[in-house]
């Protein structure tokens, strides 16, 4: 992306990533990691990054795929192309790496990372959080952020093809 030179370093492979959460860690900074779709960037998902962010000193983000969020959403999902959401994600203040994912779920990328703090939006819990248990295992922490009313993709989609 030389184009957006700011975003591209914070767009990895777990190759890439894992270097600079080792960096983190020696710097005794917390990891925090957060996956969605994001489909169509909205308030709910600026205030849920925000909060994530604000549990710890490194936010990692991860990213379902194309392919991943039509498994997820459906056939006429994603909206925006998995290159265009890494770029917007990176573009936020709040945000310090993104990183793509094609699995069912991310609990691979998360076993790999052993993020501090593991944040989901409201409309998950404990229970249902993939990786809960896990980060808890290791002396993690889990964070449900309280969902936002009146802001989902899914609620913009509707209110778009109404128009």
């Amino acid at each position: 992306m030389k184009n957006y030179p700011h975003t591209a370093s914070k767009m990895h492979s777990l190759e890439t990533l894992l270097p600079e959460v080792e960096r983190e860690r020696f710097l005794s900074r917390r990891i925090v990691f957060t996956n969605g779709c994001f489909d169509i960037l909205h308030r709910g998902h600026i205030d849920c990054l925000g909060k994530a962010a604000s549990f710890g000193d490194y936010l990692i983000v991860g990213v379902n795929t194309d392919a991943g969020t039509r498994r997820l959403k459906g056939p006429q999902r994603p909206v925006n192309k998995e290159g265009d959401r890494l770029l917007l994600l990176a573009a936020l203040e709040v945000v310090d790496a993104v990183i793509l994912f094609d699995e069912p779920t991310p609990i691979e990328l998360i076993k790999a990372i052993r993020p501090d703090v593991l944040a989901k939006g409201g409309d998950y819990n404990i229970d249902t959080i993939v990786g809960a248990k896990e980060v808890m295992g290791w002396g993690g922490s889990v964070e449900v952020i309280p969902y936002e009313q009146g802001y989902s993709t899914t609620g913009l989609i509707e209110k778009i093809t109404r128009l």
